[in-house]
């Protein structure tokens, strides 16, 4: 149980304080974990400050190599990895230890990415060229809905440009994020690569602090709004993905059994807590009540308990804090809806909900303009195009967002007016390490993935020569 350590300049280390984490099913101690003091966090940046120039210096050929190891070590150790994951994190077995080896594909995936020189001018009177260089120290602060998964949508392009890294995973989900730590221990030059943990204390202390230079935060708008505050002082880069609302809107001539399954999982997957979940749906009114009606179906035959046992496909709520936030807005529903299935689970420990769908609400509902992080589904219905993407738009987010038609073009013409950094056609959530995501108004800025993600992780340096 007390077998996890933080990782920091290359050396294995207990952390001055430690912290209880708790296994959401159960409501049972998994481990007691490491958490730093301030004097650790600062001995992690200051190992990460140290180890750059040499890190920075070598060819992108050899940190590539140091990526690619990372992957083999993740793959080799994902059942224990994913084991670890859902004891923490609560989500079943096959979708943790899937999250693991998604994680060491993107390793993979970003290892073969490039960072050429671009000659912009090279003419008689001079040869202008562009080069990406590394930033210095940076810090990835990752949440607790996908620790290992999220950490690798930061933590390759942060090393493949030459940066050193800090990692801070979110205090409920801490294991599976240091027990990487310790396998990639000996791959990764000490101080490149280093592993903290806390009790939601010392976020504002690492975004604050002067010798890093590029934050890179996944999780809520209001915490992100922090840690802009906090870099504001230095000035540093800052790549926020930040909550989202994403809305689903089904027109009226598709077939309501062929696209329920497809919406059922991306608003469901992970219980709900996914930032770029399906948190709302906006169907025809020629297709609502049957489309309702699938939907409750596949809610109602959802099988939910301990991600540890066999058949499961629903886990529980990752912590009590948001548990009880998804109790509010399903007693809400209750009183100003109509929730045709799902709710809470009764008469066992830990923090389960039934998939939940609510239909017959209204636009002003707190279910539709906040943002549940959890499974409770809000459907709509609509009978105007013009009307429901003024629906839609009507959100401080704008992360993602699906458009289910049998008329691509048709869908075409709706998805380009929807406020949204990734719009999916007949499908939602499909991320990839070559396509860049990022989202638009509160739902952060900055860019993850391809190219564009890759960019977000160095400085921009013109070079000219006049001839």
């Amino acid at each position: 149980m007390n077998d996890y350590a933080m990782l920091i300049n290359g050396r294995l280390v207990q952390g001055d304080l430690t912290m209880e984490v708790m296994n959401p099913a159960t409501e049972t101690l998994v481990a007691i974990a490491p958490r730093a003091s301030i004097s650790q966090l600062d001995h992690a940046v200051s190992a990460a400050k140290a180890a750059f120039p040499s890190w920075s210096r070598i060819p992108i050929g050899d940190r590539r190599t140091v990526l690619q190891r990372i992957a083999a070590v993740v793959e080799a150790n994902a059942d224990m990895l994913g084991r670890i994951l859902t004891q923490e994190q609560g989500k079943p077995l096959t979708d943790a230890v899937q999250e693991v080896r998604g994680a060491a594909g993107v390793f993979r995936a970003i290892s073969q990415m490039e960072l050429p020189a671009r000659i912009i001018e090279d003419s008689t009177q001079r040869r202008v060229e562009v080069h990406r260089r590394p930033l210095g120290v940076v810090a990835a602060i990752v949440p607790w809905n996908f620790p290992i998964a999220l950490m690798a949508f930061k933590v390759p392009p942060a090393l493949l440009a030459g940066n050193t890294v800090v990692i801070k995973p979110a205090a409920t989900t801490p294991l599976s994020t240091l027990k990487f730590g310790e396998l990639i221990s000996d791959v990764v030059p000490a101080g490149v690569l280093n592993v903290i943990a806390d009790a939601n204390d010392l976020g504002g202390a690492l975004s604050a602090h002067p010798d890093i230079r590029k934050v890179s935060f996944t999780g809520s708008t209001a915490t992100g709004k922090k840690v802009m505050a906090n870099a504001a002082d230095t000035l540093k880069r800052l790549t926020l993905e930040l909550g989202g609302n994403d809305a689903a809107i089904v027109l009226g001539d598709v077939e309501p059994s062929a696209v329920a399954p497809k919406i059922f999982q991306q608003a469901f997957r992970n219980s709900g807590q996914i930032c770029i979940a399906v948190k709302r749906v906006y169907a025809h009114a020629s297709i609502y009540d049957e489309l309702c009606n699938k939907l409750a179906m596949l809610a109602d035959a959802a099988v939910v308990g301990d991600g540890l046992e066999q058949g499961v496909q629903i886990g529980p709520i990752q912590n009590r804090a948001q548990f009880e936030r998804v109790r509010e807005l399903i007693d809400d529903a209750k009183e100003n809806a109509n929730v045709i299935a799902g709710g809470l689970v009764e008469g066992r420990s830990g923090y389960f909900v039934r998939p939940t769908i609510v239909r017959d609400i209204a636009d002003d509902a707190r279910l539709v303009k906040e943002e549940q992080f959890g499974p409770i589904l809000p459907v709509l219905k609509f009978t105007d195009i013009d009307d429901v993407v003024r629906r839609v738009n009507d959100s401080p987010w704008g992360l993602g967002g699906s458009v289910w038609s049998n008329d691509e073009n048709r869908a075409l013409e709706v998805a380009g007016q929807v406020e949204a950094g990734t719009v999916w056609i007949n499908s939602h959530a499909a991320l990839a390490p070559n396509v860049p995501f990022g989202g638009s108004k509160q739902s952060g800025f900055g860019v993850e993935f391809g190219d564009e993600g890759l960019a977000e992780f160095t400085q921009l340096q013109v070079i000219s020569i006049p001839r």
